[in-house]
């Protein structure tokens, strides 16, 4: 074997050392966790043993928790609000990829200034406006301040800009107008862009706090992290149930990812293509 050959040998047995390295750092705390919750009612983080685990935790967090009703209202925001970002930002980033137009630079970098913006230091002007609309403590709270996103709107321009102007072009040629170009070829085409901007939205509303907390006090309208922070502020000392209650709202985002990943990592990797 040749001196390159064993140097690019030795340099991918390395690279894959560092990432079983950094894979297991990552996974260990969540593994922890997840044993953790198997573990018998009072027991301690180190007190793990296979022969004495038991599923009784996620039934008594499920119960006690009244986690059905806060996964329903998650799940219902999550999509509401995902669906909003698709629509406003594929509308948004095919007229910044495609459309001429007087100021469209200085819209896209408007556009980008939000992205700099945390949604706490908005959050008084925010809340000033949905009580002017009678929206506190309704789905409306949660849902519209997050309909439109800067990253969502940046995503698909710079996805729609790898896409050749001549697919367009063929379309219009054949009498489909811009509504038209856009469902039925670009959106298409973009489908890992639009997986990429589907995960980031889901997730981030699935997890988001800030904004129940805030803008709503009704019981019924509480989300999975409203409700877990409660819980865990009620059994601060039982950690299994802790930890069952943690898995439960944690593994749906990672299925979830773990279905749309290779659009994800393809999403990603595409956008940055052109300028």
């Amino acid at each position: 074997m040749s001196k390159p050959d064993w140097n690019l040998k030795n340099a991918k047995f390395l690279s894959l050392v560092v990432l079983l390295l950094g894979a297991f750092i990552v996974l260990l705390p969540l593994f922890v966790v997840f044993l953790t919750s198997f573990a018998p009612t009072g027991a301690t983080p180190g007190a793990l043993s296979v022969n004495n685990w038991t599923l009784a935790n996620y039934r008594e967090a499920w119960q006690r928790g009244k986690f059905l009703l806060a996964f329903a209202n998650s799940t219902l925001v999550a999509i509401a609000v995902t669906a909003f970002q698709i629509i406003t930002s594929a509308l948004a980033g095919y007229a910044l990829a495609r459309l001429k137009f007087r100021g469209r630079q200085a819209l896209l970098l408007l556009v980008l200034a939000t992205l700099v913006i945390p949604f706490q230091l908005l959050v008084i002007p925010v809340f000033l406006v949905l009580k002017w609309g009678h929206l506190i403590n309704t789905y409306g709270a949660l849902i519209l301040p997050s309909a439109v996103n800067g990253f969502g709107i940046f995503l698909l321009r710079q996805y729609f800009q790898t896409i050749p102007v001549e697919l367009e072009e063929a379309a219009a040629i054949d009498g489909a107008n811009r509504l038209q170009i856009l469902w039925r070829v670009m959106l298409p085409l973009a489908r890992p862009a639009l997986v990429t901007l589907f995960l980031f939205t889901f997730i981030g509303e699935w997890n988001d706090l800030f904004k129940p907390l805030i803008f709503t006090t009704r019981p019924e309208l509480r989300t999975v992290q409203l409700a877990l922070a409660e819980f865990q502020e009620q059994f601060t000392n039982n950690w299994p149930l802790m930890m069952a209650a943690v898995t439960m709202t944690t593994v749906p985002v990672i299925v979830l990812f773990l279905i749309g990943q290779r659009q994800f990592i393809s999403g990603i990797a595409t956008t940055g293509m052109k300028n």
